[in-house]
């Protein structure tokens, strides 16, 4: 077998190929490139899922970065448990193979508990009394102190939230990918994996706050093309094949779309109010969308109202198109964990989860980096609230109250959707726009289909 890095810088795409991006542009130009034809949703745990099964969604089950659970009456959103991917990953077909193959995951999503040898993904420590402490999960359990011996703590606030992207007490703009690179360098050292499947994200947080076309977003992708460059060049040396993959690419975006909003108008919202704060009640809702970027999986609990709902959504601007039954059938998304209809935004909108009318009563989680309990994906977690005197002193104050051992709320994040400018998840019109795969090895002439990203990696290994 040939030994493979697979280095996923999210974002990329064919746009971005050029004088601000060296090393990438000559990686394309000595070897192989393709547009891949991107996943429905384009959402990073459908993508990943595509490229590491070979499947769609209606057999993977991965219908978007999180769903409704029909049984417990709640949205999962960013669960980590790999068993939810319901179909063989890459890493199963190539053990059965050959016994000696390993692989190595650093931060793709679904990381824990799966085939994979060596793995390491974001993880949060949650004492009884109601702290949150960052850190990673690693499997086996002494990978992680080893890794942070070696490379300190990992910079969790720079992973994602409002120091993401950007220069702060935290870290450098680029702290978290860097760290995951070195990760990814350290794995080889130590352990030498058949396959090393590395996430960098650096470039998706400013493509979705400023947006891909600000002049700002040249310093993101100078910083990713020298750590992509410093990868190759490490991997080259000892003699692994590199391979260049993207899971999706942004667009610019100036319409949010409150769906929840408009069904509660409706009333086909039911709200439920918690020491003075209005929460869906989701079970007894009538309908409710469950948002990911440009997608939204609309659960209709009330069969009666199905025929309304799709009027609605189609009357909506800024909804491109309503899939129902036939359709999701044909996008390859006919899941149980589907919504039982689902909305494509124009390319320049995309989906809030807000159901609330009145900023006062939104929940408490609203205002903060939560991105388990929010029913839906909030990119607005990447700013800080500009209406917040001094907020950077409440940071502050904040953080003086948890050393102290008070509860408290890091209410930072704004709710204000026109702040975000870059989405994804629809299907690009310009191929310019769709997610890439580089290799110096042959790759099928024309776009490549999600699906068929995992018979290219699974050649790179087997030759």
């Amino acid at each position: 077998m040939n030994r493979t890095a697979v280095l996923n810088v999210v974002g990329l795409s064919r746009r971005h190929l050029g004088p601000h991006t060296p090393r990438l542009s000559a990686f394309a130009a000595a070897g192989h490139s393709a547009v891949v034809d991107p996943a429905f949703p384009a959402v990073t745990c459908t993508a990943q899922s595509d490229y590491l099964t070979g499947r769609r969604p209606s057999e993977h089950g991965i219908t978007a970065n999180g769903w409704y659970d029909r049984t417990l009456a709640e949205v999962h959103f960013w669960k980590q448990s790999n068993h939810v991917v319901t179909a063989p990953k890459i890493w199963d077909d190539l053990k059965a193979a050959d016994p000696s193959f390993t692989c190595a995951q650093m931060f793709w999503w679904y990381n824990m508990y799966s085939g994979a040898d060596w793995s390491v993904t974001p993880r949060p420590m949650y004492p009884a009394d109601g702290r949150k402490f960052f850190d990673v999960y690693s499997w086996p359990y002494d990978l992680r102190p080893a890794l942070k011996k070696d490379l300190g703590d990992f910079p969790f606030p720079t992973f994602w939230g409002p120091a993401a992207g950007v220069k702060s007490p935290q870290g450098e703009p680029d702290a978290a990918t860097r760290w995951i690179a070195d990760s990814a360098k350290w794995i080889e050292k130590a352990k030498s994996p058949t396959l090393n499947l590395v996430y960098l994200p650096h470039l998706d947080y400013n493509l979705q706050r400023l947006g891909p076309a600000h002049p700002d977003v040249v310093d993101d992708l100078r910083r990713i093309d020298a750590i992509v460059g410093d990868l190759l060049d490490f991997f080259a040396g000892r003699g692994v094949t590199p391979i260049v993959l993207s899971e999706y690419g942004i667009t610019p975006v100036s319409r949010p779309i409150h769906l929840n909003r408009l069904f509660r108008e409706r009333g086909w919202v039911t709200i439920k109010e918690e020491l003075g704060r209005e929460l869906p009640d989701i079970g007894n809702s009538r309908a409710f969308a469950v948002a990911d970027h440009q997608v939204a999986h609309v659960v209709v609990n009330d069969r009666s109202i199905l025929d309304d709902v799709r009027k609605l959504l189609e009357s909506t601007p800024g909804v491109a198109e309503v899939l129902d039954d036939a359709a999701k059938k044909a996008r390859g998304i006919d899941h149980p964990r589907a919504g039982d209809l689902i909305a494509v935004s124009d390319e320049d909108a995309w989906f809030t989860y807000y159901h609330w009318f009145d900023d006062r009563k939104a929940p408490d989680f609203a205002r903060c980096v939560d991105i388990h309990r929010k029913p839906g994906y909030d990119p607005v977690e990447l700013f800080l609230d500009p209406t917040i005197p001094a907020v950077k002193l409440r940071i502050l104050w904040r953080l003086l109250q948890k050393k102290l051992g008070f509860r408290m709320l890091m209410d930072v994040i704004p709710l204000d959707a026109t702040l975000v400018k870059g989405s994804h998840g629809a299907r690009p019109r310009s191929q310019d726009d769709w997610p890439l795969i580089l290799s110096t090895l042959p790759l099928p002439t024309g776009p490549i289909r999600s699906t068929d990203v995992h018979g290219i990696l699974r050649a790179a290994v087997t030759g």
